[in-house]
Protein backbone atom coordinates (compact mmCIF):
# COMPACT_ATOMS: atom_id res chain seq x y z
CA UNK A 1 0.00 0.00 0.00
CA UNK A 2 0.99 3.36 -0.38
CA UNK A 3 1.38 6.13 1.37
CA UNK A 4 0.16 9.35 0.21
CA UNK A 5 2.57 12.04 -1.34
CA UNK A 6 1.25 14.62 1.17
CA UNK A 7 1.62 12.82 4.40
CA UNK A 8 5.39 12.26 3.07
CA UNK A 9 5.68 15.75 2.54
CA UNK A 10 4.43 16.47 6.37
CA UNK A 11 7.05 13.86 7.42
CA UNK A 12 9.78 15.44 5.82
CA UNK A 13 8.88 18.89 6.88
CA UNK A 14 8.82 17.96 10.83
CA UNK A 15 11.74 16.22 11.06
CA UNK A 16 13.69 19.40 10.06
CA UNK A 17 15.11 20.52 13.46
CA UNK A 18 14.58 24.20 14.39
CA UNK A 19 18.15 24.92 14.35
CA UNK A 20 18.16 23.41 10.65
CA UNK A 21 15.30 26.04 9.78
CA UNK A 22 17.24 28.93 11.76
CA UNK A 23 20.43 28.13 9.14
CA UNK A 24 18.96 28.13 6.41
CA UNK A 25 17.00 31.55 7.34
CA UNK A 26 20.22 32.88 8.41
CA UNK A 27 21.93 31.35 4.91
CA UNK A 28 19.17 33.51 2.60
CA UNK A 29 19.56 36.21 4.86
CA UNK A 30 23.37 36.22 4.20
CA UNK A 31 22.55 35.62 0.50
CA UNK A 32 20.34 38.70 0.16
CA UNK A 33 22.11 40.64 1.94
CA UNK A 34 25.51 40.08 -0.45
CA UNK A 35 22.71 40.62 -3.13
CA UNK A 36 21.90 44.49 -1.69
CA UNK A 37 25.64 45.13 -1.29
CA UNK A 38 26.00 44.30 -5.22
CA UNK A 39 23.39 46.67 -5.54
CA UNK A 40 24.48 49.21 -3.52
CA UNK A 41 27.80 48.98 -5.38
CA UNK A 42 26.13 49.65 -8.31
CA UNK A 43 24.14 51.85 -7.84
CA UNK A 44 27.24 54.13 -6.65
CA UNK A 45 29.31 53.49 -9.34
CA UNK A 46 25.67 55.08 -11.65
CA UNK A 47 26.02 57.76 -9.71
CA UNK A 48 22.36 57.12 -7.88
CA UNK A 49 23.96 58.23 -4.64
CA UNK A 50 20.56 58.78 -2.99
CA UNK A 51 18.93 55.43 -3.96
CA UNK A 52 22.56 53.64 -2.69
CA UNK A 53 21.59 55.40 0.50
CA UNK A 54 18.40 53.98 0.71
CA UNK A 55 19.89 50.44 0.15
CA UNK A 56 22.24 51.28 2.52
CA UNK A 57 19.58 51.67 5.13
CA UNK A 58 18.07 47.89 4.47
CA UNK A 59 21.36 46.74 4.47
CA UNK A 60 22.49 48.70 8.15
CA UNK A 61 18.29 46.52 9.22
CA UNK A 62 19.82 43.45 7.74
CA UNK A 63 22.72 43.44 9.64
CA UNK A 64 21.05 44.24 13.04
CA UNK A 65 18.68 41.40 12.62
CA UNK A 66 21.64 38.62 11.79
CA UNK A 67 23.73 40.48 14.40
CA UNK A 68 20.38 40.00 16.66
CA UNK A 69 20.97 43.90 18.05
CA UNK A 70 18.28 44.90 20.25
CA UNK A 71 16.98 47.68 20.34
CA UNK A 72 18.27 48.87 23.95
CA UNK A 73 22.13 47.90 22.44
CA UNK A 74 21.26 50.13 19.20
CA UNK A 75 19.95 53.32 21.12
CA UNK A 76 23.05 52.99 23.82
CA UNK A 77 25.54 52.64 20.78
CA UNK A 78 23.66 55.83 18.82
CA UNK A 79 23.41 57.81 22.48
CA UNK A 80 27.79 57.01 22.87
CA UNK A 81 28.22 58.18 19.31
CA UNK A 82 25.92 62.12 20.07
CA UNK A 83 28.04 62.50 23.50
CA UNK A 84 31.65 61.56 21.38
CA UNK A 85 30.55 64.46 18.80
CA UNK A 86 29.49 67.20 21.00
CA UNK A 87 31.59 69.68 21.99
CA UNK A 88 32.86 70.03 25.43
CA UNK A 89 30.31 72.25 27.51
CA UNK A 90 32.04 75.80 27.78
CA UNK A 91 30.88 77.43 31.62
CA UNK A 92 27.70 79.90 30.62
CA UNK A 93 28.62 83.28 32.06
CA UNK A 94 24.82 84.35 33.12
CA UNK A 95 26.35 88.01 31.96
CA UNK A 96 28.29 86.88 28.75
CA UNK A 97 25.95 88.26 25.34
CA UNK A 98 27.72 85.63 22.59
CA UNK A 99 24.40 85.71 20.88
CA UNK A 100 24.39 82.11 21.00
CA UNK A 101 21.55 79.91 22.48
CA UNK A 102 21.98 76.61 24.51
CA UNK A 103 22.30 73.70 22.07
CA UNK A 104 19.39 71.35 22.45
CA UNK A 105 20.40 67.84 22.70
CA UNK A 106 20.54 65.38 19.19
CA UNK A 107 17.59 63.06 19.40
CA UNK A 108 17.65 60.01 17.42
CA UNK A 109 14.63 57.87 16.94
CA UNK A 110 14.94 53.98 15.68
CA UNK A 111 12.42 53.46 13.22
CA UNK A 112 11.13 49.62 12.90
Amino acid sequence: MKRPIGSLRLYLASSLTEETLVANSEERLQAVLATLEQCQTALVLGGDRDIAQVVSVAILELRIKLNRIEDAELKALCDAMVRDREPPEKPHHPNSHDGQRGRSPVSLKLVK
